[in-house]
């Protein structure tokens, strides 16, 4: 497993050892005990979530500001644009992003701590993105920035408009936004 630090620390990306020959490939998507030795990770994790999405589906961006939930995340069929953007008001790089390509061909994986919001774009004609989570979904504490707010200038790699849900459509700017302390 090798950890690679993000332009915002603590967020990480996480590339598992995979083991692949002709017959297909093998890898510990996880392991509490490597995670916790190699990138520091010993968060509890309580909860398992699996979505499929269509292209061009944008989803997000999320975060809970009770019962905040650190996010293990990755892409077992297809491929995503993932963004982290940092909503600890405390923190050096509050209200900075971070964006990458997640995939099942690249097998990576990010670490998102509490205090971020998240949200991803399907770049595949589908995809399935699995999370562990450290706190149980609370949506009365759930928020959703703007995808596409101007202040945060997420750069998306979009073709066309995305499909947003209701909730996500109505996401509030970066500048009026609930944050951590």
């Amino acid at each position: 497993m090798q950890i690679q630090e993000t332009a915002i620390p603590g967020l990480l990306i996480i590339e598992p050892q995979v083991f692949g020959d002709d017959r297909g490939f093998f890898y510990e998507s996880y392991n509490q005990k490597k995670l916790a030795e190699v990138a520091g990770i010993t968060e509890h994790f309580v909860q398992d979530n699996h979505s499929r999405s269509a292209k061009n589906v944008l989803r997000g961006l999320h975060y809970q500001i009770q019962q905040p939930q650190g996010k293990l995340v990755r892409v077992v069929v297809g491929e995503v644009y993932d963004v982290a953007v940092d909503m600890r008001r405390t923190s050096a790089t509050f209200g900075q992003w971070v964006g990458m390509h997640l995939s099942a061909a690249n097998k990576r994986m990010l670490w998102v701590p509490k205090g971020f919001a998240h949200g991803f774009l399907v770049l595949s004609e589908h995809a399935e993105f699995l999370y562990k989570t450290t706190d149980f979904y609370a949506p009365q504490y759930e928020r959703s920035l703007l995808w596409n707010d101007a202040d945060l200038a997420i750069d998306w790699p979009l073709s066309g408009a995305p499909a947003l849900s209701a909730k996500d459509a109505v996401g509030i700017p970066f500048k009026d936004a609930e944050a951590f302390p």
